[in-house]
């Protein structure tokens, strides 16, 4: 069974609650990955972090409207939401994943 946990739709975006999901390290950290490596499990991505600290950072990040999660069997997968944000906030994904870190 195949389920899709969505984000808001791109009408409903807030740009408070992006810059809120962005500006955390480890959020941050997941959208660059899900931006340069495209569609990722939640172990792929968790970077050795505790599977509950995990469910409340990919919480954060649906509910921004940046992040899709589907479920595959056992696994989930992710994928930046890059289409919408990009119609809600052009630019601001580009300026963010291409920003320097640190």
């Amino acid at each position: 069974m195949t389920g899709r946990v969505t984000p808001p739709s791109g009408a409903r975006l807030r740009l408070d609650r992006v810059l809120h999901a962005l500006g955390d390290p480890v959020r941050l950290e997941v959208v660059r990955r899900l931006a340069r490596d495209g569609e990722c499990s939640c172990a792929a991505l968790d970077g050795g972090r505790p599977k509950s600290t995990m469910s409340h950072h990919f919480r954060v990040l649906r509910e921004a409207g940046l992040v899709e999660t589907r479920a595959q069997g056992t696994t989930h997968l992710n994928a930046l939401c890059r289409a919408s944000v990009d119609a809600a906030f052009p630019g601001l994904l580009a300026a963010v994943v291409g920003a320097p870190e640190g």
